[in-house]
């Protein structure tokens, strides 16, 4: 067995044994669980919470239980007060899988460096402690990931996970060479399905990094694959026996519809989703978790009023987690948007900046942005006075996590000042955020959506051309070359080509120029790229994410756009493949290997 003793402070030495008549025996502690997840995603909490308390502290899968819920919380209500209890229930988990896990002295270990111990003794209590510690180490490097997103902590959390990597690959190691007896069958079911889901999230998780983050994590001696994660992940879902595979389906739903909208251009498998979110919501009919995220696949359809539909439903089936309601009045709130229903939005936008507490800056700037798009002449005195202090609050709340700004803050607290140097005026603002939050493709699936939304853009624009000194004429040019960057990507999703082109590349003549929002001429270098890459011309798209990854720094939003830029470069490195493996293709196709 490996030694994870140096992993970190967290990780302290194992508990006292605990006396055998305050132990449960593991076919009971399954079986509770079962029934405890069961109950979870039909939202029974309080009942699943009884089932797991208990032996909290004692038995490792009510402990783990109660950490994986615990879990789940934090992240979807990205809450500090959620994500520190996970974190502190994480570590007793931890510790007491610590308790369970085979001992081993100096000499064995020693001995195991030589030859591989023999996983056929280990009993079935002693296997899934094994399981259990990794899966744990996981979750708590996952709680670091979702503190913020700067490149800082995503190489702190990168560390970290070191000793998650190196008891996953061991619990992998005793699945493929255990001699697994006919009686063990359920056993190796939980266990397999734990293993591979962990496998699984760890490779997609550590694939979706920044390629700087990755040379790093090779350099201390692990890497992700994306598809060996989403390999493992998929024979997890064949596992339908195992205790982890509602988790795993969670997880698959989350990266298809969630995960790959927020850090790429790319499509997630909807249909994979529309038959899995079919079985879970017969099993879970009034389940909060996959109502919400049925409400997310028909938005990434574009079917806005039928997202409007179970966002609502999601809301309705609990009220024991009213932060859970949040993250559904987000989604409302920019379904909305996206059908340019500003006094829909600003319901939801009004009722998160009210009730929230995860980012009050966020809310209070959406919120404003929001009821700025209804425009000036059609807001009332009582209105511009609201608009005029939710701007002047956004300052005030901005947060510190781990000693850093949120990236998102930081963007509001910066377009809030513009909004009091421009006369009290922002160009397009919810605009731009439907952008930064990657919800222009969107528009894409619906040809009423993206005609709405560029007779919108282009009425502005040339309103901006015709009376630039409405927002003073000190960021002309920055105002300017946000609305040809909208434009511009309106037109690629439109499959309008060279004038989408005509339209970005204005926007990167006009670098010298702005003063401020130097973030769009990245931006509008990595939009070229998606342009040039749906034309099929792939050395034109590697030469403008080459050059927006190399040529600018310190903008407003980078990490962002790396993983954009990341992500597109996987996908053009899976393309140069594919060419390379077909000769018919034409030669001008062929891409040259710049990462």
């Amino acid at each position: 067995m490996a030694d994870y003793g140096d992993a970190e402070d967290e990780f302290e030495d194992a508990l006292e044994v605990i006396p055998a008549h305050c132990k449960m025996d593991l076919n009971t502690a399954l079986a509770d669980s079962k029934i405890a997840i069961h109950l979870f995603f039909n939202n029974k909490f309080d009942e699943a919470q009884l089932i797991l308390e208990p032996w909290v502290g004692t038995s490792m899968y009510h402990t783990i239980g109660r950490s994986i819920f615990q879990f789940l919380e934090a992240v979807l209500t990205f809450e500090q007060t959620s994500i520190q209890r996970a974190s502190a229930s994480l570590k007793s988990s931890i510790r007491l899988c610590n308790s369970y896990r085979r001992k081993t002295t100096l000499t064995q270990s020693i001995g195991n460096i030589m030859k591989k111990p023999n996983y056929d003794t280990y009993t079935p209590d002693e296997l899934h402690a094994e399981l259990c510690f990794a899966e744990a180490l996981l979750l708590r490097a996952l709680l670091t990931f979702i503190e913020d997103e700067t490149l800082v902590s995503f190489i702190r959390a990168g560390i970290k996970i070191r000793s998650c990597y190196n008891s996953y690959k061991e619990c992998n190691v005793i699945l493929n060479s255990r001699t697994w007896s006919e009686s063990e069958k359920s056993y190796k079911d939980h266990f397999e399905s734990g293993v591979r889901l962990g496998i699984g999230a760890f490779n997609l998780m550590i694939s979706l990094l920044p390629s700087k983050i990755i040379k790093l994590l090779e350099f201390i001696g692990f890497s992700g694959s994306k598809e060996q994660g989403l390999s493992e992940l998929q024979s997890c879902y064949q596992v339908t026996l195992g205790l982890r595979h509602v988790l795993c389906v969670l997880t698959l739903l989350t990266y298809n519809l969630v995960v790959i909208y927020v850090f790429s251009q790319e499509e997630g498998d909807l249909e994979f989703c529309d038959i899995a979110l079919r079985q879970q919501l017969a099993l879970y009919p009034n389940g909060a978790w996959f109502l919400y995220l049925k409400g997310r696949l028909e938005f990434m359809r574009g079917n806005i009023e039928e997202a409007h539909k179970w966002y609502i439903a999601s809301v309705d089936s609990q009220n024991s987690w009213p932060q859970f309601h949040h993250i559904c009045y987000w989604e409302l709130c920019w379904a909305n948007c996206v059908a340019l229903n500003w006094k829909t939005a600003e319901v939801y936008a009004t009722k998160l900046s009210e009730q929230s507490k995860w980012s009050r800056t966020t809310y209070n700037y959406q919120r404003a942005c929001i009821m700025l798009m209804r425009g000036y002449n059609c807001l009332s005195r009582d209105e511009l006075n609201t608009v005029n202090q939710l701007m002047a609050d956004v300052p005030k709340y901005k947060q510190r996590i781990a000693g850093k700004s949120l990236p998102m803050e930081k963007f509001a607290v910066k377009k809030s000042q513009r909004f009091t140097n421009q006369n009290n005026r922002l160009f397009l603002p919810a605009i731009e955020l439907l952008y930064l939050w990657n919800l222009f493709n969107v528009f894409g699936k619906r040809k009423s959506l993206y005609d709405n939304l560029y007779r919108l853009i282009d009425k502005n624009t040339k309103d901006l051309e015709r009376n630039p000194g409405q927002y003073g004429s000190e960021y002309e040019y920055d105002n300017k070359a946000l609305g040809f960057l909208l434009k511009g990507v309106c037109l690629r999703i439109m499959n309008s080509p060279l004038h989408a082109e005509e339209c970005l590349k204005s926007v990167v003549s006009m670098e010298k120029r702005i003063k401020e929002d130097r973030y769009l001429v990245p931006y509008a270098h990595v939009e070229l790229a998606f342009l040039y890459k749906s034309k099929g011309n792939l050395e034109k798209a590697a030469h403008y994410l080459e050059t927006a990854k190399k040529n600018y720094s310190g903008y407003s939003l980078e990490t962002r756009l790396h993983f954009q830029i990341h992500w597109a470069w996987t996908t053009l490195n899976e393309y140069k493949a594919k060419i390379a493996n077909n000769k018919d293709l034409s030669p001008e196709s062929k891409l040259d290997d710049n990462q």
